[in-house]
């Protein structure tokens, strides 16, 4: 609520978890702010919560799965003193559009 008060024309919230989403689109209805009307909102990770929500949230979904062995992969190089064989690695997400934004 405060953020509202500091930025009054705020447009977009983009969170780091659809929970932190769903609780940013409780705060914006209570402060009288429609979303996506007023203010598209927007998390990340696809949880069930995402659908759920009201309006349903617009989420990034990525593959927690292959994301957890990448980086067990480049630990466990790490510390085998072994070179890394991506020092850089980019995993596909995807968007996911609801009516959140």
């Amino acid at each position: 609520r405060e953020l509202l008060e500091l930025h009054p024309d705020l447009d977009g919230v983009v969170a780091a978890s659809d929970l932190l989403a769903a609780g940013a689109t409780r705060a914006l209805n209570e402060v009288g702010r429609r979303v996506p009307q007023d203010v598209g909102v927007v998390g990340f990770d696809d949880a069930p919560i995402a659908a759920l929500n009201d309006p349903p949230l617009s989420t990034v979904r990525s593959d927690a799965r292959a994301t957890g062995i990448a980086l067990a992969d480049m630990a466990i190089a790490q510390i085998r003193g072994q070179e890394l064989p991506q020092p850089h690695l980019l995993l596909p997400n995807e968007v996911v559009w609801r009516a959140s934004a």
